[in-house]
């Protein structure tokens, strides 16, 4: 039987040593503190939802390409697993993974390129998505918009310096949130990410490949 903290995600499995039960009334999650009493079953029962009618796909969603479903459908998994489902999770990594490997090579992805583009979305792309989300009342793409905003530009900033001084990366590491996409650069990643606030574990150092 596994049980999930539902404040930081961490995951105690029974099969990995002692039992949940077993576990002293002041046990805490050793991740955030949270009490044992917190702690969900997984696959306890949940609230069924009716599905009324079948979702109409957008003709605007029918013209993206196989880089941009890549991109949404990681955004979606990242999105399912802070809303700790799961299964949907996995359905959603599987898709982004699938496009990611049909998704052909940018071949003018320059520094120039991807410098000019960061910036685009700083000063066009945001400004739409708030007013949209504003329009619709939508909190939930309010806050991926907020979210985006913040990485996008902790990554025009790492052009910025990268342009200035191509060195700056160099005997260090690059470390990227999971979850929202924060890019880190130094030894170690940040105990808490600056944007979405999950542990460093979250975090995945981005190998460097060895030149031939």
């Amino acid at each position: 039987m596994k049980y999930r903290c539902p404040i930081c995600g961490y995951i105690h499995d029974d099969d990995n040593g002692t039992r949940f039960e077993d576990l002293p009334d002041d046990w805490v999650c050793p991740l955030c503190g949270a009490p044992k009493s917190m702690f969900i079953a997984e696959g306890a029962a949940e609230t069924k939802k009716k599905v009324s009618a079948p979702v109409e796909i957008d003709e605007d969603a029918m013209k993206l390409s196989v880089g941009q479903l890549a991109a949404l459908c990681s955004n979606l998994a990242r999105g399912c697993e802070m809303q700790y489902k799961y299964e949907e999770m996995k359905l959603f990594r599987e898709l982004a993974d699938y496009y990611t490997s049909i998704t052909p090579a940018v071949n003018d992805a320059d520094v120039q390129f991807i410098t000019e583009n960061l910036k685009k979305d700083l000063e066009e792309k945001y400004p739409q998505s708030y007013d949209i989300s504003k329009e619709y009342k939508d909190r939930g793409s309010h806050r991926i918009c907020v979210w985006g905003e913040k990485v996008t530009r902790i990554l025009d900033s790492l052009m910025e310096r990268y342009n200035s001084n191509q060195e700056f990366l160099k005997d260090t590491e690059i470390w990227v949130c999971s979850v929202c996409g924060f890019v880190y650069v130094g030894e170690n990643a940040p105990a808490l990410c600056p944007v979405c606030k999950v542990p460093d574990w979250k975090f995945n150092k981005v190998e460097r490949k060895v030149k031939a």
